[in-house]
């Protein structure tokens, strides 16, 4: 410890003397009353402190939401975890996609497959695609009536992934269809 932090401790003691002093006189008699009141505030303290500390990752969860513009524009504001997201209505069945530029096909999860009524344990598993993670099979499908606010495709060629995905991944079969332009923290989509 230097010289300021001796400084600093003499008067942290010094106030706490002060305080304790005035609590032990204010409180006189009711001393359990002041521990008990003492006991509050300190619990209200740490829970602020704590709300405060864990605001953002209580935020993680929120997506921020796509807001459809005039003229067939998209706009995706970024995700705090640095990625674009898309929901399209496949067949009547809203469906969240992970925006993909580097993937060239629009590939669904087993789960998001069986959201849209496709049972991925009949599905032919003939292709082949590299991934990130290695070589995984994948099943050719089709989805109909895919839709993005007044935007309609009646057919979407698609692949369902044989192996593990978190969620489904938006490619460029789709995107492709869209002038994309990205600023500002927002990704534009304009067909």
């Amino acid at each position: 410890m230097d010289s300021s932090d001796y400084g600093r401790l003499i008067y942290l003691g010094l106030l706490l003397a002060a305080v304790g002093g005035w609590v032990l006189v204010e409180y006189r008699g009711r001393l359990g009353f002041a521990l008990r009141t003492a006991m509050a505030w300190g619990l209200i303290f740490v829970g602020v402190a704590a709300g405060y500390g864990l605001w953002n990752d209580l935020r993680l969860g929120e997506v921020p939401q796509q807001m459809m513009a005039d003229g067939g524009e998209v706009v995706l504001p970024r995700a705090d975890d640095g990625h674009y997201y898309l929901t399209l209505t496949i067949d009547g069945t809203p469906l969240r996609f992970l925006v993909d530029t580097g993937a060239t096909n629009v590939v669904l999860s087993q789960d998001d497959a069986r959201r849209l009524g496709l049972d991925p344990d009949t599905l032919a598993y003939l292709g082949e695609a590299d991934t990130a993670n290695g070589t995984v099979r994948t099943a050719r499908v089709a989805l109909q009536n895919v839709t993005l606010g007044d935007i309609v495709d009646d057919r979407l060629p698609a692949y369902v992934n044989g192996g593990p995905m978190d969620g489904s991944l938006l490619g460029m079969a789709y995107l492709g269809r869209f002038r994309i332009q990205i600023e500002d923290d927002r990704m534009i989509l304009r067909r």
